[in-house]
């Protein structure tokens, strides 16, 4: 009967009424949030799956480019687990590129996966219902590249000059075809696995009493010029070790990088006396040492003004050298070339100092000679120092 009256005298529309403006929409809120909620999952999701076709889609390239290969499979287990009480449910593997002299190849990690045979039977204490062996530590997180390989990639390029483009030649005889941009990618990451190396090798160099310090030109590519320019980069050599490291600071050859560069170090700084070496001038502690074979390049251009005096300087440097030459040959110890120096360079030292103090009031101080007779001496001679900075 009801329904009947309301069919007949009431509202058919089964719209709600309006709510009240003062009164709280609850329903207008929890649905607003839903939908935020329901579209930052719909983002997400697609987010995943775009990433997954990706890694797929890059998995099947890289088993393409693998194709043909000999593969090396490592199968590590579990350690530290009764494996009788778990039965093999799967695996997971993991594959890198390797390389040996004259080859290319591929590692295959098989780290199988354990499960327990018996559900009520609980794992050991701190143990899990499911084992596998952690994966190696990889020298680029989800890279391709194996350690062996990233070494030859940096010996190729460091040791024997080879640009990238030449290496991804020699990896095609091999069997791979690598992209440029494949080497560029593994570059970077392999550099920076060697930094903490490198901050070693630096302090063991600059804990030495006596380096060897210059700066080299070195052409570099500026992408947006497309061309080469020139810059600097600094080699810092330990003397009697021999132990060397290279420094690049933006190809800046300024005051600033040499004095950033050595502010621990503390002995003799030999150098070829470069404007920026001042700066140690009066520093406690560091002792500068100038080098023979720059101070005979300027007496060899003061050739045309004072040919006599330039002949008599240059001379008296070939005998400093002849002498290093001796030790050489011999293959001196440090004491024996201190001794050997002692003996026959420091007469020829002894002889130039009085010679420069008879010669350079008689020239001018700005001429050639004069610059060269001032080079010779601001130089030092110490017991244990080479005559040049060979490296």
């Amino acid at each position: 009967m009801a329904w009947l009256k309301r069919q007949y005298f009431g509202r058919k529309s089964e719209k709600l009424a309006h709510l009240a403006p003062s009164q709280l929409n609850l329903f207008e809120s929890s649905l607003s949030e839903q939908l935020q909620e329901i579209e930052a999952a719909k983002e997400a999701a697609e987010k995943e799956i775009k990433e997954s076709t990706v890694e797929r889609k890059k998995e099947r390239q890289t088993c393409k480019m693998l194709e043909g290969l000999p593969v090396v499979e490592v199968v590590i287990e579990p350690e530290g687990v009764d494996l009788t009480l778990y039965k093999r449910i799967g695996e997971e593997r993991t594959r890198t590129l390797e390389f040996e002299p004259g080859k290319l190849y591929v590692k295959e990690i098989v780290r199988p996966k354990y499960g327990l045979k018996a559900n009520t039977t609980l794992p050991e204490a701190g143990k899990s219902g499911v084992m596998i062996a952690p994966l190696p530590l990889l020298p680029i997180y989800k890279g391709l590249p194996g350690a062996s390989l990233l070494a030859e990639m940096l010996l190729q390029k460091y040791e024997y000059h080879a640009p990238f483009y030449r290496q991804i030649q020699s990896f095609r005889h091999l069997g791979v075809r690598l992209s440029e941009s494949s080497l560029n990618g593994w570059f970077k990451p392999a550099c920076e696995l060697l930094a903490p190396l490198y901050e070693v090798l630096k302090e063991e160099t600059l804990k030495a009493d006596y380096i060897q310090v210059d700066e080299t030109t070195l052409p570099v590519i500026d992408n947006q010029a497309h061309r080469a320019k020139k810059e600097y980069l600094w080699v810092v050599r330990s003397v009697i070790d021999g132990v060397t490291f290279f420094h690049y600071q933006d190809g800046s050859r300024s005051t600033q990088v040499v004095e950033k560069l050595l502010t621990t170090f503390q002995g003799y700084l030999q150098s070829d006396r470069y404007q920026v070496y001042n700066v140690f001038s009066d520093k406690e502690g560091v002792c500068l040492a100038g080098c023979m074979a720059h101070i005979g390049r300027h007496f060899e251009q003061a050739l045309d003004e004072h040919k006599s005096l330039a002949e008599y300087a240059l001379a008296q440097i070939q005998s400093l050298y002849n002498i290093e030459r001796m030790a050489d040959n011999d293959e001196f110890a440090p004491e024996q070339r201190a001794e050997l120096r002692q003996r026959l360079a420091t007469p020829i030292m002894d002889a130039l100092e009085r010679w420069m103090e008879a010669t350079y009031p008689k020239v001018l101080p700005k001429s050639r000679m004069g610059q060269a007779i001032d080079r010779l001496c601001v130089s030092i001679m110490v017991k244990n120092e080479e005559l040049s900075a060979r490296w």
